[in-house]
């Protein structure tokens, strides 16, 4: 019984596999080529000699080195985010490789799932309950979504507010999304432990209770005003050091005022790849910097060196950061590698928790 199981389920992973890579490429073209659907001549239309492009390349460097220190400063600024976020007081250092090996994860293995990661092994290595890692985790990225949604807004008054005028209504839904997340994320943390203890009260649904005390105190810097305010104010650093580095590449390609424009294209970044465990991630990257260079006045060759040259500069610069810590953690590879099977093992984790009395 259970080899059909099993094979099924590679089968399943293969596809998805597959459908992802395909998607990717489609995706990923559209920073080079138009597609002509039209079915009168060829379907790929080149946007731009590619030769010439690769020899333009290596003018962008002047740029391309700050980009990617200020990206590789994300690791140690989300370190000192974290802490505000968790009750347990956790070590800088403990935090920083932490929060190194999830880039590492996020950046050099399928899924994006180094968040998941960075809460499974502080589980692991600090003895906090996954649910309780995650629940802070969340609380930082929606926190840096929240102070992301600023910048985009005050960007309306820089010199693209002419520019931005024609995506008020997706920034409106953004907005929206960032204020109904950061309203259910407060009842959770308000009303998540009370349920559990009137689900223990009655002797029903151990699990649950225990999964919703944990994620009670997981999001507990959520119950006060204070506790949001101070993760807001910690989450201003590395969202401001992405967005400034996403505005030098814009600067560097030549458009006027992309200082200012850092955020924009940030937050395009962060709203299409929002869900984990996307298997087109690469592709949505380069159809939504392009895009969005594209839209702000950049060349088409310009848009795709930004597309390019950011995507390189993010995977080296964060990779090499955490795969030092990967190797001072004295992680294998081969572990890491596992990718979605860090999930499974988490949740058996906290199936295991769910059987304990949960901590007062």
């Amino acid at each position: 019984m259970r080899l059909p199981n099993a094979g099924g389920r590679t089968w399943l992973k293969v596809l998805g596999a597959v459908v992802g890579l395909v998607l990717s490429v489609l995706l990923l073209s559209t920073a080079f080529f138009k597609w002509n659907l039209s079915g009168a001549g060829d379907l790929l239309i080149p946007r731009f000699p590619l030769r010439q492009f690769i020899a333009d390349l290596p003018g962008h460097l002047v740029w391309l080195v700050p980009f990617m220190l200020l990206q590789a400063s994300l690791v140690p600024l989300r370190a000192v985010q974290w802490q505000a976020t968790l009750r347990k007081p956790i070590p800088f250092k403990e935090r920083y490789h932490l929060v190194g090996i999830g880039v590492f994860v996020h950046n050099a293995l399928p899924g994006k799932l180094g968040e998941v990661t960075r809460a499974f092994l502080l589980a692991r290595t600090q003895h906090v309950p996954f649910i309780r890692g995650l629940g802070s985790v969340g609380v930082c990225k929606l926190m840096e979504f929240a102070c992301l949604m600023l910048l985009v807004a005050l960007s309306f008054l820089g010199p693209f507010g002419m520019t931005m005028a024609h995506f008020q209504g997706q920034l409106k839904v953004a907005i929206s999304l960032c204020i109904g997340l950061v309203a259910l994320v407060v009842l959770l943390a308000h009303w998540a432990a009370p349920l559990g203890r009137w689900l223990h009260k009655r002797h029903s649904l151990p699990r649950v209770e225990s999964f919703l005390s944990h994620v009670g105190e997981g999001l507990g810097t959520a119950r006060s005003f204070k506790g949001m305010a101070k993760v807001f104010f910690f989450s201003i650093f590395p969202v401001s050091a992405s967005a400034l580095a996403y505005g030098l590449a814009l600067h560097g390609i030549g458009i006027p005022g992309g200082l200012f424009a850092g955020a924009v294209v940030l937050g395009a970044i962060s709203l299409g790849q929002a869900l984990p465990g996307v298997p087109a991630g690469m592709g949505i990257y380069y159809f939504v910097t392009s895009w969005a260079a594209r839209s702000l006045g950049a060349s088409p060759e310009a848009a795709a060196a930004f597309a390019t040259l950011t995507h390189l500069g993010t995977v080296l610069s964060q990779v090499s950061v955490g795969a030092l810590s990967v190797h001072h953690s004295k992680l294998r590879i081969r572990d890491l590698r596992k990718g979605g099977r860090l999930a499974n093992a988490a949740a058996h984790h906290v199936a295991h928790e769910a059987v304990e009395p949960a901590p007062p």
